[in-house]
């Protein structure tokens, strides 16, 4: 990973860490609480990539980061390189790692799959549901580490994820279907789970590609905060 310039100024990018940059690309550290694109509404015009494009006017969205997720966002600064990212994603050619803690003793050292196709749930919208007429949807996991709680109802489990499907809320859902929803999810967890977290505990942690110029192998990590 090479960092070519220092992290733009506070005032021109409040929150976010420039991590990568280079004539193609920049790969940034999003946090929680942020939009990555515009929202609906003159409230919701604050975002990452409106934040980025007040300094790299050139700026183009890849992919995004739901508004609680934290962690690493990749842009283009180029029409072809959005192309050629657009189509690596699609083409399941960027390796994606994320970190969470959720609900529960989810006791599992070794790799576990959920495969569990996903729709959207229009009458209850943004929110996706589990559906064998949906599309495949497969998330791999395993168990980091315990975090035991003064009792049951207070444990929970630091979990490793890598998404092999790109659907919207896709951890979100998957791992609320296998009941160990993630803490501080106001989506998919009820009262008790939001309760126990002031923020969603989902961070992007790594990004693993072929750069799509070079050819090189980039891969960009962020620690998760929590």
């Amino acid at each position: 990973m090479a960092v070519t310039e220092p992290a733009a100024p506070a005032e021109t990018l409040p929150d976010i860490v420039l991590l990568h940059e280079d004539a193609h690309l920049l790969v940034l550290d999003k946090p929680a609480g942020l939009l990555s694109v515009p929202g609906r509404g003159a409230d919701k015009q604050d975002c990452l990539s409106a934040r980025v494009q007040r300094r790299w006017p050139e700026a183009l969205v890849v992919h995004r980061l739901d508004m609680g997720t934290s962690g690493l966002v990749l842009m283009a600064r180029d029409a072809p390189t959005q192309r050629a990212l657009g189509d690596a994603f699609a083409a399941r050619q960027v390796w994606k790692r994320y970190e969470a803690i959720v609900d529960g003793c989810a006791d599992e050292a070794h790799w576990q799959t959920i495969d569990a196709p996903m729709m959207a749930d229009w009458p209850r919208r943004p929110q996706q549901k589990i559906d064998a007429a949906g599309k495949p949807s497969l998330t791999r996991w395993r168990t980091l580490k315990l975090l035991p709680g003064a009792t049951d109802a207070d444990m929970a489990s630091h979990l490793l994820l890598e998404p092999q499907t790109g659907r919207s809320h896709q951890l979100r859902l998957h791992l609320a279907h296998i009941g160990h929803t993630i803490l501080g999810d106001a989506l998919y967890g009820d009262a008790r789970i939001q309760a126990r977290a002031p923020r969603l505990l989902l961070h992007a942690t790594v990004l693993q590609l072929r750069h799509p110029a070079t050819g090189q192998a980039l891969r960009v990590e962020s620690p998760a905060p929590f």
